[in-house]
């Protein structure tokens, strides 16, 4: 195996490495920089002038008496050791504060990057890259693209102020529609893309018009009895109590749950003559609205409901709830709707 040269200066970053690091060990020294236990024990008391490297290094002589650190060369020396030990804790307690949650996933390098380059002018760079766990070369690489980042930066801050010129002409506008508007009429050569159009949105919080998931409220139940349509879409009346329709509507809230709303409508007076609120849709919603529109009226008998084939409305405790009131059942077309004219 070949026998590896460390400059004179990476022999002095491990000795005032090791002295800066409170509690370190050869083991968690070697690993950060790369280096054997062996190798490190071995060289360690000639790359600092320690007469005792293996007691240092394993700490036994820590404990009383002076801080063994205070001759650990030019970078630990004074008030530099304090705030390289300042630093050096401040990056450990905000790494380990978070779950390692700053250092994660797409910001992950640029995190590593800047804290090198917010404490290069205090520590030496190959230091600050040993302690966030980067290459220098690639520290160096992320420095000199900076401007191309700048420039990026800008291109987009400025598509940014032309999409909300678009959106703000109609705000139901995506993405897509977007990218279509700003490429109308354009060079090939001048045109966006709709992937950084969509990421640029993204960034300033710009959205189109999404359509909310509709809540499907009419379960169809082909198991239940048929019921005949006594209105073929005539949902007028010469005369009030004679004819009703009756449907299950959501209500959204802002909690993000609904509730859901069943009523009676007179189709002469188009009044609500019943209604009923829940959590749920069993039959029980719309039993609740039909008993609360024949409180209102004294009496339903005789008079037609027609509703859609939901399954509350095709249960038999609701048929037989309408044959107590003496009312006659009507259903429409499966799909169509109760009050559509």
């Amino acid at each position: 195996m070949t026998r590896k040269n460390y400059p004179d200066e990476f022999k002095r970053d491990a000795v005032a490495l090791y002295r800066d690091t409170e509690g370190a060990t050869i083991t968690v020294i070697a690993a950060e920089l790369g280096v054997s236990e062996a190798t490190l024990s071995a060289v360690q008391g000639r790359w600092g002038g320690d007469p005792a490297p293996q007691a240092r290094l394993d700490g036994h002589d820590k404990p009383g008496g002076a801080d063994p650190r205070a001759g650990a060369g030019p970078a630990a020396s004074g008030g530099r050791s304090t705030a390289y030990r300042a630093c050096q804790a401040g990056y450990r307690a905000g790494h380990s504060a978070v779950g390692g949650q700053v250092f994660r996933r797409g910001d992950e390098l640029v995190s590593r990057f800047q804290f090198v380059a917010d404490h290069r002018n205090a520590f030496e760079v190959k230091w600050l890259c040993a302690l966030v766990e980067i290459a220098r070369s690639s520290f160096y690489a992320w420095c000199a693209a900076a401007q191309g980042r700048d420039a990026r930066a800008a291109a987009d801050a400025a598509l940014a102020e032309r999409i909300r010129v678009v959106h703000d002409e109609d705000n139901t506008y995506g993405a897509p529609r977007i990218t279509a508007e700003l490429n109308d009429g354009v060079p090939e050569n001048d045109r966006v893309n709709h992937k950084r159009v969509a990421r640029v949105m993204r960034g300033v919080g710009i959205a189109g018009y999404r359509r909310k998931r509709r809540v499907k409220t009419t379960v169809p139940d082909p198991a239940n009895q048929k019921v005949p349509d006594l209105l073929s879409r005539d949902f007028t009346a010469a005369t009030p109590n004679t004819k009703y329709v009756g449907d299950i509507t959501y209500l959204p809230l802002n909690t993000g749950g609904k509730l859901y709303l069943a009523t009676v409508i007179d189709c002469c007076s188009r009044r609500v003559t019943g209604w009923a609120i829940a959590e749920h849709m069993r039959t029980e919603l719309v039993e609740d609205a039909l008993n609360a529109a024949a409180a209102l009226r004294g009496t339903l008998a005789g008079a037609i409901f027609h509703a859609d084939h939901g399954s509350q409305y095709t249960s038999k405790d609701f048929a037989k709830l309408c044959a107590d009131l003496r009312v006659t059942q009507s259903m429409g077309a499966i799909g169509s709707s109760a009050l559509s004219g």
